[in-house]
């Protein structure tokens, strides 16, 4: 993997303890750093569509499980163009 060098402020007390935590787990303060970089990163992206893109139709109050898995199987049944038949 290509990486890029860029230089930031940190806090003296926060660097101490990733010198620590570094020491500890046996790897570069540098690796450390790029992880939280990586998560950073990661919180902070717009991702292309939501997570959440498919919405059911319900009766207005929480279904039983059973009623769940009667939902989700017609559901698939529908997308699938499947007739009849059990999840295995």
């Amino acid at each position: 993997m290509s990486m890029k060098r860029t230089n930031v402020y940190a806090d003296p007390e926060d660097l101490a303890i990733i010198k620590e935590a570094a020491k500890r787990r046996g790897i570069s303060e540098a690796e450390i750093i790029r992880q939280g970089i990586h998560l950073a990163a990661m919180a902070n992206r717009v991702w292309d569509e939501p997570l959440f893109s498919r919405t059911f139709e319900g009766p207005g109050r929480t279904l039983s499980k059973s009623e769940v898995g009667d939902t989700v199987a017609e559901a698939v049944r529908r997308e699938t163009g499947s007739g009849s038949g059990s999840a295995a």
